[in-house]
């Protein structure tokens, strides 16, 4: 049974989502009303997802993202942003924390548990497009991006040629089909080079292939 921790500063929100949670089988193991509320009950109650208000008075969803992943013993839990607007600078600043995925708050009950489903089970919720558009949007130019601490050099061609395809929207469907490789062997060349770059998540992955320059808006990988 999947174990969720809900955090959003709007109790009739909060409530709803525990409610409908709850019904669909999930055991909901704490409730959070702000970020350093979250960060207590992550590290007390260990839940497989996290459902992630992003902006609340106090501590963001954003940081409390950064110090719950940051303090987490493996496994770590799985964040997914709730959010207002897809474009939104906030969730890229979240997806490059490392949560896993976002929802609009608008979205329906039945879209809202196939998300938990899909993040708790290690997958990534949002359509890769949808994290290029994001990322194009708010990335910062490679000259002004911050330091980056993951050696790309630690990666083969292979691996690199992965991550690249990643960053520019494709699925791992579609770039098993452009290397003439089967998806698993997609899978595992990605997560490699997740584990060797020390990245939580696909969407940081596409982060940092643009932050870094491997891949550039508009223009494709170099």
């Amino acid at each position: 049974m999947t174990r969720a921790l809900v955090v959003d500063d709007q109790f009739l929100v909060r409530a709803g989502l525990v409610a409908l949670l709850r019904a669909a089988g999930i055991d909901v193991v704490g409730e959070a009303s702000d970020g350093e509320e979250a960060v207590a009950q992550a590290a007390r109650t260990r839940p497989d997802v996290i459902l992630m208000d992003i902006r609340m008075p106090g501590m963001s969803g954003i940081a409390a993202t950064e110090r719950i992943l940051a303090d987490a013993e493996d496994p770590a839990p799985r964040i997914l942003i709730l959010t207002t607007f897809d474009l939104d600078e906030y969730v890229y600043s979240a997806l490059r924390a490392g949560a896993s995925g976002f929802l609009l708050k608008d979205s329906g009950p039945e879209r809202l548990l196939t998300a938990v489903a899909a993040v708790g089970g290690g997958d990534t919720l949002f359509a890769p497009s949808v994290t290029r558009r994001l990322v194009e949007a708010f990335a910062p130019p490679v000259e002004h991006a911050p330091h980056l601490s993951a050696d790309l050099d630690a990666l083969t061609a292979r691996e690199t040629e992965v991550l690249k395809l990643t960053a520019r929207g494709l699925s791992n469907l579609e770039i098993s089909d452009h290397l003439f490789i089967s998806e698993a062997t997609v899978k595992t060349h990605l997560n490699r080079a997740m584990s060797k770059l020390d990245l939580a998540s696909r969407a940081q992955a596409v982060v940092l292939a643009y932050e870094s320059g491997l891949v550039t808006p508009g223009g494709g990988a170099r």
